[in-house]
């Protein structure tokens, strides 16, 4: 008797397997990416905290919050007064100012909404102002009336 070796798999076993992982690829694969799209979101509105925090915490020592041409800057760089330089106790980050989740700069404007002494928001995923779902703004943002 002569016992054959193994030869391995066969063109159409290689193509059955490719397929059924491509099926399940094309099922799990959008469940997964809509998880990316909302954790950037939540991303986004933990960093907001995060800056917010240090601003109200420079605002403590200064008295003021930064202005719209100081920006988020101003909490890791002493200001050029000599006055509001001995008030300054930063820098406010560990690190330097970071990007949104979607690699643009949060948009910091003073005054705010509603009597707030600020605007901070992330322009979300379009990179543009206002925007639903995953483009909407995220942070302390304007409201856009409906016309």
């Amino acid at each position: 008797m002569r016992v054959r070796a193994s030869q391995g798999f066969t063109l159409l076993e290689m193509l059955v397997v490719l397929v059924i992982i491509g099926l399940l690829a094309s099922l799990v694969g959008p469940k997964l990416f809509t998880k990316v799209d909302s954790s950037k979101v939540q991303t986004a509105e933990t960093q907001v905290k995060m800056l917010k925090g240090a601003l109200e915490t420079m605002r403590l020592d200064t008295g003021t919050f930064p202005t719209t041409e100081q920006g988020l800057a101003a909490l890791n760089k002493a200001p050029d007064d000599a006055k509001a330089k001995s008030k300054w106790k930063g820098p406010y980050l560990d690190e330097d100012i970071p990007a949104d989740p979607w690699g643009n700069a949060y948009v910091y404007r003073t005054p705010g909404p509603d009597g707030r002494p600020f605007y901070l928001y992330s322009l979300g995923a379009d990179g543009k102002e206002g925007g639903e779902g995953i483009d909407a703004d995220v942070g302390i943002a304007p409201t856009r009336k409906a016309q």
